[in-house]
């Protein structure tokens, strides 16, 4: 047996981070992961779709050189060079992250971690079994636990997934061709990024989204844009459908999935080369011994307090387990909430809503706060503002000016309750938004801030100045 401090179970961006604060608060840490450090973000997630995403937008780039006035006649897409590239970078960053464990002390131990009551030394409040292929099992003694174990893609019932014809985005990043044509199931965050990728590079791309528009949880007027942009690129978009998984079928004769869905009161029958199944994700909470420990879970999450405890004293449970926004800045944050709580801190983690949340496709999507709808049903009497990129000149310089952003504040205060840009690069310019709210900033004292010209950050001034008709750009 080995004694900690503190254990976290996964080495993700949520599990990683708490593990190097809480080196850096002193005490002794062990991090359990059972595959590679980084976690989902890094290896299945964030980085290696960003990497293809940026392929994508290159690749793109060259077809429309014209419009600049530069003719490029010879070149072509090398989807080998672009799976090198994205691996190349993935390595790289895992590299980072193993330097930074050995830099902050923290030992790293491969294997699967399970909770378990075996009993231990008096000091410590439990105990982790480590379960390794290549070595025998180790015990590991903690006074504090965290479990950042992630989640994995899920399915939908009666669907088989075989990892070929029928895919999720973990097999479909490790795609060694192209498809000539796809249909991606679920039009939500990864949905979207994979049907604007897949299209930028040629593919052909068919949506199907159960709810009535795309991205659902986004604004309705940036739901409307997208669809707007996407139907202008050749996507084609079946919202308000309905897949009937039963009748998914693979015909390897002609190397096709077939599917059927129900769609304005009719079945419609699809067919293309591949199938993406983007349905959200669902939290790793088996196996890990919760049971064993009585560690509450609802709803296939575990239960946290604020503070990310769990309903056992000492075990915390942060990122995609305890049913929080699944995204990797907010298992990072929380993960600093847990370790600075084991150090004797109680600061809560932000609002659900005040956190930034951004879908990298093309055009980008960036917002933070409520939706002009959800503030309506929050009780606000709500006053908008709206600006296009096409006000912009760098936007025209760039040959980018589709989309907008847009500010929703209480009408009484001018408090800023949510912000939704779609346009260039929003995903970089939506910290700002962040920061007006987390710092309680009115629209007004946004707007008098001088932006830099020719930006596309201006967008954001403007924006704020439109809600009370002050804008230049308008």
């Amino acid at each position: 047996m080995k004694t900690y401090d503190a254990v976290v179970l996964g080495g993700g961006p949520g599990g990683y981070v708490a593990a190097i604060r809480l080196s850096q608060l002193g005490k002794t840490v062990a991090v359990v992961e059972r595959e590679r450090l980084g976690g989902t973000c890094l290896h299945k997630g964030c980085i290696p779709s960003k990497s293809l995403l940026r392929s994508a937008e290159v690749y793109t780039n060259f077809k429309h050189s014209e419009s600049f006035g530069i003719v490029a006649n010879d070149f072509q897409l090398d989807f080998a060079l672009v799976q090198a590239r994205k691996q190349k970078i993935i390595e790289q960053l895992h590299s980072g992250t193993q330097f930074l464990m050995k830099k902050n002390k923290v030992d790293v131990i491969i294997g699967h971690g399970k909770l378990t009551n075996q009993q231990v030394d008096s000091s410590m409040s439990g105990a982790v079994v480590v379960e390794s292929q290549d070595a025998d099992d180790v015990v590991l003694g903690y006074k504090d636990l965290i479990i950042a174990t992630g989640s994995r893609p899920r399915s939908l019932p009666g669907l088989t997934i075989d990892g070929q014809y029928v895919m999720t985005s973990d097999e479909a990043l490790e795609m060694d061709n192209l498809p000539r044509s796809i249909l991606i199931v679920g039009g939500g965050v990864i949905g979207i990024e994979w049907a604007s990728m897949l299209s930028d590079f040629g593919v052909k791309v068919t949506i199907v989204e159960y709810a009535d528009r795309l991205v659902p949880l986004e604004d309705a007027d940036v739901s409307k844009e997208l669809r707007r942009l996407l139907l202008k690129r050749g996507v084609q978009i079946l919202t308000g459908a309905k897949l009937l998984a039963e009748t998914v079928t693979v015909n390897e004769e002609s190397s096709t999935v077939h599917m059927q869905v129900e769609h304005l009161g009719t079945i419609k029958e699809l067919e293309a080369e591949r199938a993406l199944v983007s349905v959200g994700r669902q939290a790793n909470i088996e196996q890990i011994g919760l049971e064993e420990i009585g560690v509450k879970v609802e709803k296939g999450v575990i239960t946290v307090d604020p503070c990310m405890l769990t309903s056992i004293p000492h075990i915390y449970a942060i990122g995609d387990v305890n049913g929080g926004l699944q995204l990797a800045h907010v298992a990072s944050h929380e993960g600093i909430i847990a370790a600075e709580h084991i150090h004797g801190e109680h600061e809560a983690g932000q609002l659900l809503h005040n956190i930034p949340r951004c879908i990298y496709g093309r055009p980008e999507i960036a917002s933070v706060g409520w939706t002009e709808e959800q503030a309506i049903a929050q009780g606000y009497e709500v006053q908008t503002g709206k600006i296009s990129f096409k006000a912009l000149g760098k936007a025209l310089v760039h040959g980018e000016a589709d989309g907008f952003a847009k500010v929703i504040t209480d009408k009484n205060t001018h408090d800023i309750l949510g912000v939704h840009m779609i346009g260039p690069h929003v995903t970089e310019h939506i910290s700002e938004a962040s920061l007006a709210q987390f710092l309680q900033a009115t629209s007004l004292q946004v707007g008098k801030m001088i932006h830099p010209h020719p930006t596309l950050s201006e967008i954001i001034g403007e924006a704020m100045l439109a809600v009370d008709g002050k804008a230049i750009g308008m």
